[in-house]
């Protein structure tokens, strides 16, 4: 799996995005997972994949603390395109013992414990989503940090042994969001209210003009590299 990667990104050049995940379906038929977050750019390929009828399956992670406003837009997303979206949980004991041992909201409390409460709530259940498939499907854009600046648009994932596919890794926030106006695609409001990147409640906010785009993530950390760790390349422990 890992050669075709290279394979990929030469060989599906020029192609639309519908096109190449049309390609996807078609060659790792029941093998591409797309994971969304209900985001702007988790919308829109949601919309590729409903409106074109893709044998791509859909997921999201519910990590127990997500705002209501993100499952409000889970279910107009259900609404609008009829389609099913599966919903993946941490493992129930170890959320468990995390809360017992360290309370609530131990990830305030240190980095060590706020990438704790991550892989517990996210990386765990990602593991689950992704076991036995060949594509994992991105709202990735390369705009977002500088940590995914220097992305492919298919990249291979040594920590889950998958093929990582980035469609929007070239588009930019404005053309993101053209794209949701101009289709009618259902969006998390909070987007309205400042928020650019939306997680878990505790751990999210509004960012100020002239932030970073992952400002709002993590606020209280400094250098961290605003990531909770679905997105590493490296073997996960």
């Amino acid at each position: 799996m890992k050669a075709l990667t290279e394979k990929y990104n030469t060989r599906l050049v020029g192609k639309t995005i519908v096109e190449k995940l049309q390609f996807l379906a078609k060659n790792h038929p029941g093998k591409v997972v797309f994971t969304t977050s209900f985001g702007y750019e988790d919308q829109v390929i949601t919309d590729f994949i409903f409106r074109n009828n893709l044998e791509i399956a859909v997921i999201t992670l519910d990590t127990g603390r997500l705002f209501e406003e993100t499952y409000k837009v889970f279910r107009s997303t259900l609404e609008k395109y009829g389609k099913p979206i599966k919903a993946y949980f941490p493992p129930t004991e170890k959320v468990e013992q995390l809360l017992a041992e360290k309370g609530p909201y131990s990830f305030y409390e240190s980095l060590e414990n706020r990438k704790e409460c991550c892989f517990i709530r996210k990386v765990i259940p990602l593991k689950r989503a992704l076991a036995g498939n060949e594509i994992w499907i991105t709202g990735l854009r390369a705009s977002q940090s500088e940590n995914r600046s220097d992305l492919r648009e298919f990249e291979w994932d040594e920590g889950n042994q998958i093929i990582k596919f980035n469609p929007l890794l070239a588009w930019s926030l404005d053309q993101t969001i053209q794209y949701v106006k101009e289709n009618n695609v259902p969006y998390n409001v909070l987007h309205d209210r400042g928020f650019v990147s939306i997680g878990c409640e505790p751990c999210t906010r509004a960012i100020k003009s002239g932030e970073d785009f992952r400002a709002g993530r993590w606020w209280w950390e400094q250098n961290s590299g605003k990531e909770c760790g679905l997105h590493e390349t490296s073997p996960s422990r």
